[in-house]
C-alpha cells in the first residue's frame, strides 16, 4: 500500500446569485455543497446565509464582503470554488477574485435545468450564465478550470471527481510556488543531461539551495555510534529494509550520511534533495546514498541522484497530485520485441512502496569501476503491477521557459531477470513518446507514480504554472498551453 499524503484542504466559496431567479435555488445549493465537501474531505470558507441574500454573492457590495472573508482565510485558502445555482451575476464573481487576490486555481461548476422544472419559479439558466462568467475571468486574466460536464449537479460523481481533481491540482500548484530543494555537490561531469537553470526555476518560485558534497561527507566523518543520532538512524534503516549482506561497519558509515543529509535539510527547511551519487560519493566516502535517498522519498521528502534538481521537482509534482511517493528512473531498456513496453531501472533509490521485496544491496554496474564494497546501501527490488503516470519537468534554457511532458500507462508483472530496482512498463504509443523525448531535448531520466493523475498535472503545470506542457496520448486540446500540441 502506498503512502498517502492526506493534507487537508480549504477551498474559498463563492455562489453566484441573480436577483430575478429564485433565491432558494441559493439555499439549496449551500445544502447540496456541504454533502459534496464531507464526502471529498474539503473544508470550505464561504460567507454565512446571513452575510448576504442567502450567503449568495451578487452585488459589488457583496463582493467585498466575500473577498474580505476570503482575504481573513489567505494563508489557508488553495483554491477557489466557483458555483452557479443560477445564471448568477458575472461580475460579483469576478469583482470577488480580484478583490480577495489570492492567484489560487478556480474551478467553476454550474447547476443543469430539469427540463421538467423550466417554469419561472424553478428555472436556472446557469448552463448560460456559466460561459458568461468564463468570459469575464477571460477579460480578468483569471485563469479558471472547469468541470467535465458542462453543468453538473453537486452531488452527481461527476462533479465529486472533479471537485477531487480540482483540490489535487490546487495542492501542486500552492506546492511548486514555494518548493525548496536541496542540490548537494556537483552535477557529475559526466551528465550533461542533468543541467538546469537555477534562474529559470527561481522565476517560478522554486528555491534551490546547495551545499558542497565535502560539507556533508566531512560532517557524517565526524560522527561515530557514540553519537545517539548515528544509533537511531541505523535502528530506523535496519527496520526500514532488510540489510541482506551488507556488513555491520556498512551501515553504521550509511547511517552516518543519513544523519547528515537530514541535518541539511532540516537547517534550510528543504522539500527535497538531489544528490551527487555519481561517483565521488563512493570513491571518498565508501558507500551508496540509496537507502537514505529511498527514505526520504518514502516519507514524501523525494531525493533524486545525480543532481537531478528538475527531476526531484517532477518527483514532488506528481507526489503533491497523487498523495503518494514518486521514483527517479531511467528509459532504460526495451523489452524484447515488445513496441510498446520498456525497462525502467535505476541502481536503487526508489521508495519502498515501490518494492515490495525491498533489501539493502549494492551497484553492481558501478562496482565494476570502483569495486562493489564501495557501493553498500543500494537497493534492490521488482515493482509489481499498478497504475502508472509518468513524466518529467525540465527546464529549456535556450527557451527561457519550463517544458514538461507527462502521460499514463501501466507497470506490469511481465518477466524481468536483472538486478537493482527495476519494473516494466506498458505504455501505448511508446515509439512516438521516445521520439518526442529525444526531439524536443529531455532528459534520460523519467519520474514514475503509481497513480493516474496526468489530467491534474496538465492543468496544474499548463493552465496555471504557465509552462509547455505535452501530454501524451491526450486528445487534441486547443486549451493546452505552450507549442507541444
Amino acid at each position: 500500500m502506498l503512502k498517502k499524503n492526506n493534507e487537508k484542504i480549504t477551498l474559498g466559496v463563492i455562489i453566484g446569485n441573480r436577483d430575478f431567479f429564485p433565491d432558494r435555488l441559493v439555499g439549496e445549493c449551500r445544502s447540496d455543497l456541504l454533502e459534496a465537501f464531507a464526502k471529498t474531505g474539503i473544508k470550505p470558507i464561504m460567507l454565512e446565509e446571513s452575510a448576504t441574500k442567502l450567503g449568495g454573492v451578487e452585488t459589488y457590495q457583496e463582493a467585498q464582503k466575500c473577498a474580505a472573508l476570503f482575504r481573513t482565510f489567505a494563508d489557508e485558502i488553495m483554491g477557489i470554488l466557483v458555483v452557479l445555482p443560477n445564471f448568477g451575476d458575472e461580475k460579483g464573481v469576478a469583482d470577488t477574485i480580484k478583490l480577495a487576490g489570492l492567484d489560487v486555481p478556480v474551478l467553476v461548476q454550474a447547476y443543469p435545468d430539469d427540463l421538467n422544472k423550466l417554469d419561472v419559479a424553478r428555472r436556472r439558466d446557469a448552463w448560460c450564465g456559466k460561459i458568461s462568467v468564463c468570459n469575464n475571468f477571460y477579460q480578468y486574466g483569471i485563469k479558471f478550470s472547469l468541470t467535465t460536464k458542462h453543468v453538473v449537479h453537486p452531488s452527481d460523481p461527476g462533479f465529486l471527481k472533479d471537485l477531487s481533481d480540482f483540490a489535487a491540482t490546487c495542492r501542486v500548484v500552492r506546492g511548486l510556488k514555494k518548493v525548496r530543494i536541496g542540490a548537494v555537490g556537483a552535477r557529475p561531469g559526466a551528465f550533461n543531461t542533468v543541467r538546469y537553470s537555477e534562474k529559470i526555476l527561481q522565476r517560478n518560485g522554486i528555491s534551490v539551495v546547495t551545499v558542497d558534497l565535502s560539507q556533508i561527507l566531512g560532517h557524517a566523518n565526524k560522527l561515530s555510534l557514540a553519537d545517539k543520532t548515528v544509533v537511531e538512524r541505523m535502528e530506523k534503516i535496519k527496520s526500514y529494509a532488510p540489510s541482506g549482506r551488507t556488513p555491520h561497519e556498512k551501515l553504521v558509515q550509511i547511517a552516518k550520511l543519513d544523519v547528515a543529509l537530514n541535518s541539511f535539510m532540516d537547517e534550510y527547511a528543504l522539500d527535497a534533495t538531489a544528490i551527487q551519487c555519481w561517483t565521488s560519493l563512493q570513491q571518498n566516502y565508501g558507500c551508496n546514498v540509496c537507502t537514505s535517498m529511498s527514505i526520504m522519498s518514502e516519507n514524501m521528502l523525494p531525493s533524486a541522484c545525480e543532481v537531478d534538481v528538475t527531476g526531484t521537482l517532477s518527483m514532488y509534482a506528481m507526489q503533491l497530485a497523487s498523495g503518494s511517493p514518486s521514483a527517479l528512473v531511467d528509459w532504460n531498456n526495451n523489452y524484447a520485441n515488445d513496441d510498446e513496453k520498456c525497462v525502467l531501472f535505476h541502481c536503487g533509490n526508489w521508495a519502498k512502496s515501490f518494492l515490495p521485496d525491498i533489501e539493502i544491496s549494492t551497484a553492481p554496474i558501478l562496482g565494476t569501476t570502483i569495486g562493489e564494497e564501495n557501493t553498500y546501501g543500494a537497493l534492490a527490488g521488482r515493482t509489481p503491477a499498478s497504475p502508472l503516470t509518468y513524466g518529467r519537468i525540465s527546464t529549456d534554457d535556450p527557451k527561457g521557459i519550463i517544458k514538461a511532458y507527462i502521460g499514463e500507462g501501466a507497470l506490469t508483472d511481465d518477466e524481468l531477470n536483472t538486478f537493482g530496482t527495476r519494473a516494466v512498463a506498458k505504455i501505448p504509443n511508446l515509439q512516438r513518446l521516445m521520439q518526442f523525448v529525444c526531439r524536443n531535448g529531455f532528459e534520460h531520466h523519467v519520474v514514475m507514480n503509481a497513480s493516474n493523475t496526468a489530467g491534474i498535472l496538465k492543468e496544474a503545470l499548463g493552465n496555471y504554472m504557465g509552462w509547455d506542457v505535452y501530454h501524451h496520448n491526450s486528445a487534441p486540446d486547443p486549451l493546452t498551453v505552450g507549442n507541444f500540441n
